[in-house]
């Protein structure tokens, strides 16, 4: 969840403001069947625009990660960014508006409305006043603005304007009547007062004085209320164009409808809205296409027509809410009246029908989101909420100890755990012979046991080395000999026995892709490489060269598979270039047995001993670049993250530890809750920054 809000849903809501870029984004699409221009009073604007068409997709990919995680993606993630599109600018002064701020003003509209259909009723009234003020009010302040002027001018403000309509008559329509006085009264009434603002504008005629006005002054305008607000008159053409007869009769309809009586107290204005809709009804009704189809729909013209629309004739066979016929106490739905007699009380029917219009899903009003599997709580849900607040620059690996999930199953101590490339699945070898393959999904509140995909039970003795060959993509693990498999059925592919049984294999190291080979070191300190696409050995090269350095205890490959070094249990170090066999460098590293040895990018090695060392070289240079001593117990496992090393000891504490300047470590002792036994291994998921760690009594625990 962490990766797919900070990588995909980050990238996908800002995709959502390109889709409403630009004029052409912002033209009404030609809908096949034309509808009368009565069908404005329908709740959702069955005019959608071009943008609305690019943008299904995005939609749909942000819904479907709502879908997944649950509902706290909408509310934690999804309204932040909505609030931060609509942000006013700086507190001085009118905000400009560019395009893209416009397009933000769109997509955030567009995506709140979305989000509303899925929130459940509690948590609806729970952000409401988060909407209100942080949604509603700064989306009404550009539209009612009379100093703002849109970059596309009248197109975008209507667009917006009829977008915003659909969005508030919506919330009205899932809380009800009463909870609309309470929580909503102050946007309605903020979008109805802009009618009589621009009635009073007209009247007054504001005069165009350039010589009385100094150069960035704005005419003082009283209005009627009492109160003086700067008017632009360079935008008051943008303004009568997009706040039209026919956009009052499209406020004003869903609003009647949905209020009902209540219409009285919140809007002030209402009834010089209701004669401005009563206009337009005049002015369309003689040029409407089928006069006949518009009589049930169309009551009385004034403000003061029944709210309701009981004054509907219902004796034509139309009962005018449907637009269906009632047979006995069958409702029978004529199919040709559907884009006829949309009806002005499109929302209500809504209601009334169980679904709006076709009831298509587009159109409900709320729907469940389904519980999936993945869906965030407890722990998981914490956790994902403290990351998509962190930023994406952090380099550093931080460790919080919330634990994720348990992985038990093996029934001895693990040996080793690595993460496939993928970072889906991981790889886990223990004393109990076993080799298990483990999902890395999130499940549950961060205390459920996940189940192993596979078990690979070949092997005769304990398990000490699990990787993953990644160009061919098999699993290698060794236990004295090697067993090649594949992790999606389970069947070995090629075993690779010691060639004499009393030198058994002592390390084993995996090349990097493109490479198939696996180099692997016996206990005469012979190193050999094996290809798994072809029989036999690829080179065999001996190591001791005259000393006697020990036992190979630890082989890393560098990271472009040019290079191999080689710890023994002396505290020798040997480093062999894979092409041509030669020794680079031998040199003693420590004073202990060398435990655990890592290549990085830039020719780094870091090693740890017995010695309680943890020291990071570089390949070809004498001292060692950082040193780091641990106080009480040897580091026995560590992984890399960036240029960090992650630690482990057997005292159960985790270190984190620079390779680069300054030198620092810090370190953190598990509690016995969230990690019981001794930690016997170590391995970091670089991209999720989550850590895997295995215990002696064969349980692994994923922790963030």
């Amino acid at each position: 969840p962490t990766v797919a809000s900070r990588h995909v849903a980050r990238n996908l809501l800002r995709l959502l403001t390109s889709c409403y870029v630009g004029p052409t984004r912002q033209q009404f699409t030609v809908s096949s069947g034309e509808s009368p221009p009565l069908s404005a009073g329908n709740i959702y604007q069955k005019r959608p625009v071009l943008g609305d068409i690019v943008s299904g997709p995005v939609l749909s990919c942000l819904l479907h990660i709502a879908h997944l995680y649950g509902e706290p993606v909408l509310t934690y993630q999804y309204l932040p960014y909505i609030s931060y599109l609509v942000a006013p600018g700086s507190a001085s002064g009118p905000s400009r508006l560019n395009s893209r701020k416009e397009a933000g003003l769109l997509a955030a509209v567009t995506l709140t409305q979305k989000i509303i259909v899925y929130l459940s009723d509690t948590t609806l009234m729970d952000i409401l006043p988060r909407i209100s003020h942080e949604v509603l009010l700064p989306v009404l302040s550009f539209l009612t603005s009379l100093v703002t002027g849109f970059p596309s001018g009248a197109q975008a403000r209507t667009i917006l304007c009829v977008k915003t309509i659909s969005l508030i008559a919506l919330i009205c329509l899932r809380i009800g009547q009463e909870m609309v006085q309470q929580h909503l009264s102050e946007p309605v009434a903020t979008f109805f007062q802009i009618f009589s603002q621009l009635h009073e504008l007209r009247q007054q005629d504001l005069k165009l004085d350039p010589a009385g006005r100094g150069e960035d002054q704005l005419p003082q305008v009283v209005f009627s209320d009492g109160q003086q607000r700067p008017v632009d008159p360079a935008l008051l053409d943008e303004l009568q164009k997009v706040f039209t007869l026919e956009m009052a009769y499209t406020i004003y309809v869903p609003f009647s409808c949905l209020l009902g009586d209540i219409i009285r107290k919140i809007i002030p204005n209402h009834e010089l809205v209701g004669e401005l809709a009563g206009l337009y009804l005049e002015s369309v009704s003689p040029s409407s296409r089928n006069p006949a189809s518009m009589e049930p729909t169309v009551p009385s013209t004034g403000p003061e027509w029944d709210p309701q629309g009981g004054g509907c004739p219902q004796d034509d066979g139309h009962s005018g809410t449907f637009g269906s016929v009632l047979v006995g106490n069958r409702i029978q739905i004529p199919n040709d009246s559907r884009p006829e007699t949309p009806g002005l009380l499109g929302p209500i029917s809504g209601v009334g029908g169980g679904g709006l219009g076709s009831g298509s899903e587009d159109n409900a009003l709320k729907q469940e989101l389904p519980r999936s599997a993945h869906g965030l709580s407890g722990n998981w849900l914490a956790y994902w909420q403290y990351e998509i607040g962190v930023s994406q620059q952090d380099a550093h690996f931080h460790f919080h100890q919330i634990r994720l999930q348990s992985f038990p199953g093996h029934s001895g101590a693990v040996k080793c755990v690595a993460p496939l490339s993928s970072e889906d699945f991981f790889l886990s070898g223990s004393k109990d012979r076993t080799v298990r393959l483990w999902p890395l999904y999130n499940y549950g509140d961060g205390t459920s046991e996940t189940a192993p995909r596979l078990v690979y039970t070949q092997h005769r003795k304990s398990i000490f080395f699990v990787g993953q060959l990644e160009a061919p993509q098999h699993v290698v693990s060794c236990d004295g000999a090697v067993h090649v498999w594949d992790p999606f059925t389970g069947k070995t592919l090629r075993t690779v026995e010691p060639p004499d049984s009393r030198v058994p294999l002592t390390a084993v190291a995996v090349m990097p892709a493109p490479h198939t080979s696996i180099t692997m070191a016996s206990s005469d300190s012979t190193l050999r490489f094996v290809d798994c696409r072809k029989p036999g050995l690829q080179h065999e090269f001996r190591l001791g060269g005259g000393l006697n350095p020990g036992l190979v205890r630890a082989l890393a490959v560098s990271p472009s598979g040019r290079s191999v070094v080689a710890g023994f249990s002396s505290g020798f170090m040997v480093l062999l270039d894979t092409r041509t066999g030669l020794v680079l460098r031998g040199w003693p590293a420590h004073e202990g047995d060398i435990l655990q040895i890592k290549a990085v990018e830039g020719s780094v090695l870091v090693s740890s001993s017995s010695d309680h060392s943890l020291t990071v070289w570089k390949e070809l240079e004498q001292k060692p670049t950082h040193h780091y001593k641990s106080a009480s117990d040897p580091i026995h496992t560590f992984d890399l993250y960036g240029s960090e090393a992650v630690t482990g000891t057997v005292s159960n504490k985790i270190g984190v530890c620079s390779l680069l300047e300054p030198p620092s470590q810090a370190t953190t002792k598990l509690s016995s809750e969230n990690f019981r036994g001794t930690l016997t291994s170590l391995a970091l998921l670089p991209t999720k920054r989550h850590l895997l760690l295995g215990s002696d009594n064969g349980v692994i625990r994923l922790l963030a």
